[in-house]
């Protein structure tokens, strides 16, 4: 836990402090867990056509509650797996996603993640995601910058789309969303250097936030799949809307997010 050092001392309350350490501890207790059933038989299941549940998912998921409830007791909790319906909007919140990217993970492809938001009144007070094969642990609070192990990072300065790599995902229900997915498609990559499809949004929002990727956009999306993401993107000097340039919310499903210079370009490409 001495990564965290850094961005524990950057918290600007010792009440971000304390969450902050919670939530990085239930992610690395959930990545620990992930990586040891990474290379084992999985047991699948199905939610839906193509979205995937596997054991690491519900054990991840049950070390993260369990571990947020010891050290961060009496905070409401909205995990993917056992969800409950939307909080509250006032009271703080967990916004758990346990295994981000289980389709990589079933297939042995291992770019996923453990993502961890807390949410007061609709915006983020901390956020951890964390890439157990890489050991990679992103970190962010509210005012304290973003974090990866213990070096800050920043969104990139890139100004020009040619110049941009950007990244996408495709929504579980895509015969729905098929339509907008390939028009989004056709309009921005003539537009920038490529395009890349890692599989998982928290990646995705990780990538961004640390200069790996310019920008990143998808529809249909799950708060859990962008609470942590959207501060993190946020704190590393970067901005995150919907795609028309819209204030921001995990549960509205659609999310841009870029440095500060591509986005206005971003938001013409997506219209």
């Amino acid at each position: 836990m001495h990564r965290l050092d850094n961005a524990i001392n950057s918290c600007p309350s010792p009440d971000p402090q304390r969450l902050l350490w919670a939530a990085a501890r239930a992610a690395l207790t959930a990545g620990a867990i992930i990586r040891e059933l990474y290379a084992r038989p999985h047991d699948i299941r199905m939610k839906g056509e193509i979205d995937l549940v596997t054991e690491a998912d519900v054990a991840a998921e049950s070390a993260i509650i369990a571990s947020l409830a010891e050290d961060a007791p009496g905070i409401a909790i909205m995990a993917e797996e056992s969800y409950r319906g939307e909080p509250a909007g006032e009271e703080r919140t967990w916004i758990i996603d346990p295994l981000d990217g289980t389709t990589n993970f079933a297939h042995g492809v291992p770019i996923f993640a453990v993502s961890i938001g807390l949410l007061e009144q609709g915006q983020p007070l901390v956020g951890v995601i964390y890439c157990p094969m890489q050991d990679e642990l992103f970190c962010t609070s509210r005012g304290g910058g973003a974090w990866l192990n213990d070096g800050r990072i920043e969104v990139t300065t890139t100004d020009f789309l040619v110049q941009a790599l950007v990244a996408t995902g495709f929504p579980y229900d895509i015969r729905k969303h098929l339509d907008q997915v390939i028009a989004q498609t056709r309009s921005v990559l003539p537009k920038v250097r490529d395009i890349r499809r890692m599989g998982a949004a928290a990646v995705d929002l990780a990538y961004v936030a640390c200069g790996r990727l310019d920008g990143f956009w998808e529809s249909a999306l799950k708060p859990w799949d962008t609470a942590a993401g959207w501060l993190l993107v946020e704190e590393a000097g970067g901005k995150v809307t919907g795609f028309s340039g819209q204030a921001y919310s995990p549960f509205r499903g659609e999310i841009l997010a870029s440095n500060t210079m591509l986005h206005p370009l971003l938001i013409d490409a997506l219209a």
